[in-house]
C-alpha cells in the first residue's frame, strides 16, 4: 500500500479479533519502522511499553473505560517518553556523525533542554505524536488496523506499568485485525477553515 492510500484508509478501529496474533517478525518490523520517526536533536525520547501479559492488559482495561481494544488488539502499546533522554549519554544519538557535527550538537542539546521542564515535556509529546502516526500508517501498510487512545486514568496506568519518575505516558496505540468497520468519517473541515496564509487576521 502506498503512503497516500495508507493515510486515506487509516481509521480509528474499535473492534479487533482477539484471537489473532502478530508474529514476532511483524512486531519487530513495525517497531523498527516506528523508530525511524524524527525527534528533535535525534534524542529518540519515545519508549514503547509493549504489553503482552494478558492479566496486565485486563488491569489496564479496567482503568481505561473498559475499552475492548486494550485486551483484544494483537499488539497493545503504552506509548511513553523519557523526559530526560536529552541528558542520558547524548553522544550516542550522534555516534555516527562527523566530529564537527557532534561537537556542535551535544552542547546545543544541553542548551535547549537544561532547566526547561516545559520544553522537555512539550518535545516529548511532539515526538510521541509523530511516532504514533508512523506506527499507525506502517500498520495499515502491513494490513493491520489501529486505534490511538487517551481515554484512561494516566496515574493508575503509570502505577501498573511501573513508570519511572522521569517518564510520561502520551497515549496508547492498539494494533490488530479489525472486525468492524470504523464509523463513517464524521466530517472534515474545509481547508479554508484550517489553513491560514502567513498570519491570523
Amino acid at each position: 500500500m502506498n503512503t497516500t492510500k495508507a493515510i486515506q484508509a487509516r481509521r480509528a478501529v474499535k473492534h479487533f479479533d482477539a484471537n489473532h496474533s502478530m508474529s514476532k517478525e511483524e512486531v519487530n518490523e513495525l517497531l523498527s519502522l516506528a523508530v525511524l520517526s524524527p525527534t528533535a536533536f535525534n534524542i529518540q525520547n519515545w519508549r514503547f511499553v509493549v504489553v503482552t501479559d494478558q492479566e496486565l492488559r485486563k488491569q489496564i482495561r479496567a482503568v481505561a473505560w473498559d475499552q475492548a481494544q486494550v485486551t483484544d488488539a494483537s499488539l497493545f502499546i503504552v506509548l511513553c517518553a523519557d523526559l530526560k533522554s536529552w541528558e542520558k549519554e547524548p553522544g550516542r544519538y550522534w555516534i555516527n556523525a562527523a566530529k564537527e557535527v557532534r561537537e556542535f550538537m551535544l552542547p546545543a542539546i544541553d542548551a535547549y533542554y537544561r532547566g526547561r521542564d516545559q520544553v522537555q515535556r512539550d518535545e516529548a509529546m511532539r515526538s510521541c505524536g509523530i511516532v504514533a502516526q508512523t506506527l499507525m500508517l506502517a500498520a495499515k501498510s502491513m494490513g493491520y488496523d489501529s486505534c490511538p487512545m487517551d481515554g484512561f486514568d494516566f496515574d493508575k496506568v503509570a502505577e501498573l506499568i511501573h513508570l519511572p519518575d522521569d517518564h510520561v505516558i502520551a497515549m496508547f496505540v492498539a494494533i490488530g485485525k479489525g472486525t468492524q468497520e470504523a464509523w463513517p468519517r464524521g466530517g472534515q473541515l474545509d481547508l479554508d477553515e484550517v489553513v491560514i496564509e502567513n498570519r491570523f487576521a
